[in-house]
This record gives structure tokens, sequence and C-alpha cells, in this order.
């Protein structure tokens, strides 16, 4: 699914104020009013204030291990070092020391982010002028190849956590628009990939029911199996993407939303279209091992695997009747104005909640 051609590029920007809540800030008010003609002038406006407002916080500084040859100690001696400058005759020694610097893993993820939009031919002068001049600040910090970043070894404490939003954008920069061309080079696509689009369609829908339903509690919860004895060796977790249930009451309702962002919202074979099976099956497993979980009170418990519209002639709009529990397979139009998406949404929850 070409995003270009299927999601207005102002509703992404919609989906990362409510992923990234910092989004809502006031510095950022002036490119909630711009309207984008492509997905790299959203991207280089949001890092140009981000980075700006990063700017007036400080840049996060941490130790880095160096290790150099000196004319005094600092730090430790490194014997082996310092024994080859003897043998040479230079009278300096070899040291590793710890050096606050900001030269470290989360700034050079946002200078790289940065550079690619900046040798990009679609971004607006505007929005390069600013960064360059932001970019300025950024001149201790290296430039690194994006496909060594270990995403999920960024780990954030109290005095980084103001690059929680800003690492988030350059991730689904660097992952749903980065293209490696046959040179090594790297360029980015006009659009954003699936699966980088899948992981901000879950976190948006999971953070607009927190934010719009304080009614509801919302969350990516766990469920267990309900095994007949206790091995459950090798089985996976059971993670939903949504599970909404009331916050201030125990009527035991749960409605179990999986977020789905593909490039056909149906499969086919021998040009007959079903829902995805898979995406069936794991649904159903959901709903019935929370069934199970809840057998001795009152309950009841629904599920819906929730698609984001694409052009394919069939969009599924359906209600299915499983084994005493209501499954539904239904698509989000994220081409329409924002405020026709929250109606979409609030419908949903209304419908099993009222």
């Amino acid at each position: 699914m070409k995003q270009n051609k299927n999601i207005i590029i102002k509703n992404i920007y919609y989906m990362l104020s409510y992923a990234f809540t910092s989004l809502n800030r006031g510095e950022y008010d002036n490119v909630s009013t711009e309207d984008f003609d492509n997905i790299h002038n959203l991207f280089a406006a949001i890092l140009s204030k981000g980075v700006s407002y990063q700017l007036k916080q400080g840049l996060y500084r941490e130790y880095i291990d160096k290790k150099e040859d000196l004319s005094v100690v600092r730090g430790k001696i490194d014997m082996s070092g310092t024994i080859q400058n003897q043998i040479a005759r230079k009278r300096i020694v070899t040291c590793e020391y710890d050096e606050l610097s900001e030269n470290n893993l989360l700034n050079q993820i946002v200078k790289t982010s940065v550079f690619l939009l900046l040798n990009s031919g679609t971004v607006k002068k505007e929005y390069k002028d600013a960064l360059k001049k932001e970019m300025l600040f950024f001149a201790e910090v290296d430039i690194i190849d994006p496909r060594t970043i270990r995403w999920s070894s960024i780990r954030f404490q109290r005095n980084n956590r103001s690059y929680v939003m800003l690492i988030g954008v350059c991730q689904l920069l660097l992952q749903g628009l980065l293209q490696t061309t046959e040179k090594g080079e790297h360029k980015l696509l006009s659009f954003i990939d699936d699966q980088a689009m899948n992981r901000l369609y879950e976190k948006f829908l999971l953070e607009y029911y927190r934010v719009e339903h304080p009614e509801l509690k919302a969350e990516a919860s766990y469920i267990d199996w309900q095994l007949d004895d206790d091995n459950d060796d090798l089985l996976p977790a059971m993670k939903t993407d949504i599970t909404l249930s009331r916050k201030y009451s125990s009527d035991n309702r749960y409605f179990i939303i999986d977020a789905k962002y593909y490039s056909h919202t149906t499969q086919s074979q021998f040009d007959k279209h079903s829902v995805h099976s898979g995406n069936l099956y794991q649904m159903f497993a959901y709903v019935k091992n929370k069934e199970y979980e809840l057998k001795n009170d009152s309950h009841e418990v629904a599920g819906m695997l929730l698609y984001a519209e694409t052009e394919d002639d069939i969009q599924p709009d359906n209600k299915y009747q499983m084994s005493g529990n209501t499954i539904y397979v239904k698509t989000l139009d994220l081409n329409k104005d924002f405020s026709e998406i929250r109606k979409q949404l609030d419908a949903i929850s209304n419908s099993f909640f009222g």
C-alpha cells in the first residue's frame, strides 16, 4: 500500500501526535497547521522543531571510553601501548579514560536522520536552512550507518527522556523510508513501508483510546494460555495490540483489537478472497483464552481485526459469531479528514461499551 495514495500525509502527523504525546507541546503548533505535499517535508518540519527544543534543553551527554597517547597521565595507563611508545622512543603514555561527550548514539541517530533529509531533493529550502543551522551544534557528533543501529538496545532514563519522541521519529524515518542502493548508498523512499507503518498504526490506536476515552482502560496486555496442565514449554506469548475494558467497573467486558496495516486487506487464492487466516486464528486464540480465564465470572469478550483501508476492491466489514463470542473484521479509512477518523474509532469502542 503506497501511503501517498492511501493516507493523507497530514494524518501521519496526527498519528505521531498520539504515539508521541510530546508532539502536542506548543513548539509544534506551526507543524499542526501546515499542509505537506510529501512525507519528507513532514519529517523535516517535525525534526526541525524537535531539535530546536532539544538544543534549548541541552544536548544529551554521556561518558564514553577513549584511548589516547598523552604527555601526561589521564585515567588508567594502557601498558601495551605505552611500552610500544617507549620502544619507539616517544615520551608519551597511552591512557584509557572516560569523557563526557555529545558524540553518543542518540545524537548520532538524530544527526544521521537530519543529513538524509538534507540530501533529499524534495525537502523545502526553509526546512533545510533551519536544520543546517541546528546541525552546527552537532559538530562533534558522528554520522553513522543506519543499518548498524540496534534499536532494541536503546534505553531511556531521566537524563535523556526528552529524546523519546525524536528517536521515535528518527526510527520511523530510518527504518520505514530508507532504501539502500546497489552502490551501498542510502536514499529516502517517497512512502513509509508497511512494516514501519504497522508499528505506528498500532501505537497510534492504543494511545488514541488512552487519551480520548479515559473511562476505558486501554493497554497492550498479555493473555495467559489456559492449559490443562502446567506445561507451557515453547508456547509463544500472547500479547494483544489493544485490550479495552471499563476502568471503573467490574463487569468483566473485554474488547481486543489487533491493528493490521497491510498492502492488501484480504488474502486471495484462485480469485477467491478471504480474511488473512493467520490473523483470524490469532484473534480466535486471544478471545477464547480470555473467555476461559473468566469462566467463573459474568463476562463478555469480543475481538476485532482492524485493517487500514487500502485501494483493494474488497474491504472487509464483517461480524462473526464464533463459539459464543463476536469477532469483527473491519477497516479504518485513513484517507479522510482526521475528524472522520475520530468518528470511526469512537464508533468502534461505543459499539461495545455504549
